[in-house]
């Protein structure tokens, strides 16, 4: 896999390009190499009912895929939906090889490493975890989108202090990831309460206020009404339950969607067993008291707390950020 390690980090980069853009379809990211080693091409999985992944790459490529090793974050598919098996085009195009990091949970799909092997095709499974997939993955085992938990606190965990202010608990780079993060979202979901006491946009911006290219779709969870403001302006839809707002967006094609804001939400879809992963910015900050990320008790005892697993903690400015899921898909 030397020679491939370059092909490795290009498929990867490809997904992640396209997260948020591919929904009910997973972001897949392929590179194509000459038996030299060379990337001779990449490609990622268009918006639904375009062309997946692979068939951008060989397209790409052209008569230089003969002979060539395709280099997949997902084990092509192998049906025809609304477009074709990419086991079978891999093959009409003369790939020799093909390495895949994730195999198919769909299945719908699955097959297609037995369909290349049956067809002369070498194939390489090298597990991979992929972050660009996990959401999917995660929404294919529970039949419901993914759903992400995001908050920023203070190192004692407060989400504002007693007088209720609240901005800024983390730094300019903290924020500029989050908007980042947005802009690879299908949905971000709030409650009535944080929709009409902080009036927010839930934009996807730049840090000079200008909208990122994919914007999220905006939901709103509660029974108040809430009043005219920057929701209203950009549309958004509301839902009585958690329950619902998960229904509706699954039927509608979202497959991971994070929920922002505030503490009696959080509280909810924890208490419906509904996060699926975490996101925090903890800020190096201390208040001794204030609001908290739930507003209220989701365990009574320390072993019926809810349990994450780490995968990734990195500094982010002068902040840390954490993302944690579960260990077990569908389970604590």
């Amino acid at each position: 896999m030397t020679e491939e390690l370059g092909a490795i980090s290009a498929a990867i980069e490809a997904g992640e390009s396209v997260r948020g853009t591919t929904s009910p379809n997973p972001p897949v990211g392929c590179a194509l190499v000459d038996a030299s080693g060379e990337l001779i091409a990449t490609g990622a999985t268009s918006p639904a009912g375009g062309p997946h992944a692979e068939i951008n790459a060989l397209e790409q490529a052209g008569e230089r895929a003969r002979g060539a090793t395709a280099v997949v974050t997902l084990e092509p598919c192998n049906h025809t939906g609304r477009t074709g098996p990419c086991s079978q085009a891999l093959v009409e195009a003369g790939i020799t090889r093909v390495v895949y990091f994730t195999a198919d949970p769909n299945e719908a799909a699955a097959g297609g490493a037995e369909y290349l092997r049956a067809h002369g095709v070498e194939v390489d499974f090298q597990p991979v975890r992929v972050a660009a997939l996990q959401p999917w993955l995660r929404s294919v085992h529970l039949g419901r989108p993914s759903v992400t938990l995001k908050f920023a606190s203070t190192l004692d965990g407060f989400t504002a202090a007693a007088d209720g202010t609240s901005k800024w608990i983390t730094g300019e780079d903290a924020r500029e990831l989050v908007h980042a993060d947005r802009a690879k979202l299908d949905a971000i979901i709030v409650g009535t309460g944080t929709a009409i006491a902080d009036n927010p946009s839930l934009t996807a911006r730049f840090p000079d206020g200008t909208l990122r290219e994919h914007q999220p779709r905006r939901v709103v969870v509660g029974s108040r009404e809430v009043p005219e403001g920057n929701l209203t302006r950009l549309g958004f839809k509301q839902y009585a339950t958690p329950q619902e707002a998960l229904e509706a967006l699954w039927e509608t094609g979202a497959r991971d969607v994070l929920v922002e804001g505030g503490a009696s939400l959080a509280a909810s879809f924890l208490e419906l067993d509904l996060v699926d992963a975490v996101q925090a910015y903890i800020a190096p900050a201390l208040l001794g008291a204030g609001r908290g990320v739930l507003d209220r008790a989701i365990a009574d005892t320390i072993a019926d707390a809810r349990r994450f697993r780490t995968t990734l903690v990195r500094p982010v400015g002068n902040d840390v950020f954490i993302e944690m899921e579960r260990d077990v898909y569908g389970t604590r």
